[in-house]
């Protein structure tokens, strides 16, 4: 007997012919974000050489830097030697770093990613929590307690909450570090730059709290307004399924409110759910640019407002196609998994996208 939940062999191959057509439509936005991004960060007032040169450069020092960035060439002619070096894999060298922009992405995109997921997996368990709180205690005080922590939490930034966090916890109460992704004085070498993960998979679970400490924060701030979303989303699509036929059959054949909630509302009421926390992740994503400085976290979003400051064109560049790449990965699994998990939109898979 198949699940009516889970697609079948037809419904893969679909999907598969659909998924391709979404990665070919990938295509030309990330060519319209590089185009508008390397236009826009050319014809700001600002000029990245006047940031390198040493007092008492002359003409000549700035005219060999010019030349040098290529930033005495016409901007279209720029923009297709920028173009033909990143389909080589090369997006530069960062002018304030003196380093190579893959290098320096790659070298910080992995403490992004960990406290971005962490962050993300704190939202959705408290989610979760909060909006079966509230469904299950429907109509009485505790339902209104969790409309008011949802409300507080939507109400108030990350970059708020963070500065919160650093007052209580590490200014009056000091029990959490406030800065930095391992402690100093710790000689730790790693295989690669996912602290978290390698540590995980190694079993190194002396090092593990050390991590946290220094992640629970930032990730915390980041996940408090991604909380409200899902939890207010989810409780009022339980409320809905609650109203269901198969929901009164399973009250009549005596099953607990629990049961119903966890069992048999719960797989429905997670559909809607699930496409707002993707769309809502890439929100998430783009909050770690001022977590991370308030918590001198060393992620790409850090590097990012240093690399701003400085007018630092490659490295601006290489930042926002990252976040550009993973912006459109992250719609792309969140569409993919939607289309899965409902069956009422399988037959889509071969509609043209739009």
């Amino acid at each position: 007997m198949t699940n009516p939940l889970l697609p079948e062999a037809a419904d893969w191959l679909m999907a598969a012919q659909f998924l391709l057509r979404r990665l070919l439509l990938i295509l030309p936005t990330l060519l319209g974000v590089s185009v508008i991004v390397f236009v826009l960060l050319r014809v700001v007032p600002g000029n990245p050489i006047s940031m390198m040169i040493p007092p008492g450069a002359t003409q000549a020092d700035i005219d060999h830097l010019q030349q040098l960035y290529g930033f005495d060439k016409p901007i279209v002619e720029q923009y297709l030697i920028w173009f033909r070096e990143v389909m080589q894999g090369n997006l530069g060298t960062s002018i304030s770093l003196r380093q190579d922009v893959v290098e320096l992405i790659v070298s910080r995109l992995p403490a992004t990613l960990e406290l971005a997921f962490t962050a993300f997996i704190v939202a959705v368990i408290i989610g979760i929590l909060l909006a079966l709180a509230g469904a299950y205690w429907q109509g009485r005080w505790p339902e209104t307690l969790v409309d008011g922590v949802t409300g507080l939490n939507q109400a108030i930034p990350d970059f708020l909450w963070g500065l919160i966090f650093i007052l209580i916890l590490g200014v009056v109460w000091p029990i959490l570090p406030i800065s930095g992704r391992i402690d100093p004085h710790l000689s730790v070498e790693f295989m690669s730059q996912f602290y978290l993960t390698e540590s995980i998979l190694a079993g190194n679970f002396e090092l593990l709290p050390v991590l946290f400490s220094h992640m629970v924060l930032p990730a915390v701030a980041l996940a408090l307004p991604l909380t409200a979303v899902i939890a207010r989303t989810l409780k009022a699509s339980l409320r809905e399924t609650m109203t269901q036929d198969y929901i009164l059959l399973a009250q009549i054949k005596g099953f607990g409110t629990w049961r119903i909630l966890l069992v048999e509302a719960m797989r429905n009421a997670l559909i809607p759910t699930v496409a707002l926390s993707g769309v809502q992740f890439n929100f998430l994503l783009g909050g770690t640019v001022l977590i991370e400085q308030i918590f001198s976290y060393p992620g790409i979003g850090n590097m990012a407002i240093g690399a701003v400051i400085d007018r630092d064109l490659p490295l601006i560049q290489g930042l926002i196609i990252t976040f550009a790449i993973m912006f459109t990965m992250i719609n792309l699994l969140v569409d993919m998994s939607y289309r899965i998990l409902n069956p009422r939109v399988r037959d889509e898979w071969q509609a043209p996208c739009r």
